[in-house]
């Protein structure tokens, strides 16, 4: 799980790259600027959220709690549901999908909560 964890975040970190290179550059020349400004946002998350999978998947090698495997997860899926259905109404346009983004907040914020309680959980090694 750490391994997978880790290969996401770095994927997802490369991907905002070029998604973030992209709405800065190339996306103001065919969408209107309040949907250049959801793309970036969704990028910033993106960004955020693959550091957050990177630190998870570091804490995991010295914890190998079920709630940070779950926190992950949720973090994943998180960024697929809020910054993936952002990226799709922008660049494909697909309409209906925009009621998935807050179902990815909710995610993103439920992984949030189940890492406090995992630090909360947390035995300190001496």
């Amino acid at each position: 799980m750490k391994r997978a964890l880790m290969a996401m975040a770095t994927f997802g970190g490369a991907m905002a790259t070029a998604l973030g290179a992209y709405g800065a550059h190339g996306l103001a020349k065919v969408a209107p600027p309040h949907l250049v400004e959801s793309f970036n946002t969704a990028v910033t998350y993106q960004f955020f959220h693959c550091l957050l999978l990177m630190a998870v998947a570091l804490w995991m090698r010295s914890n190998s709690s079920r709630l940070l495997a779950w926190g992950g997860a949720l973090v994943v899926l998180g960024i697929l549901g809020f910054s993936g259905s952002i990226y799709a109404l922008v660049l494909l346009g697909t309409k209906g999908i925009g009621l998935i983004t807050p179902l990815g907040g909710i995610l993103l914020i439920l992984a949030w909560l189940l890492l406090f309680v995992a630090v909360w959980r947390w035995e300190r090694v001496a």
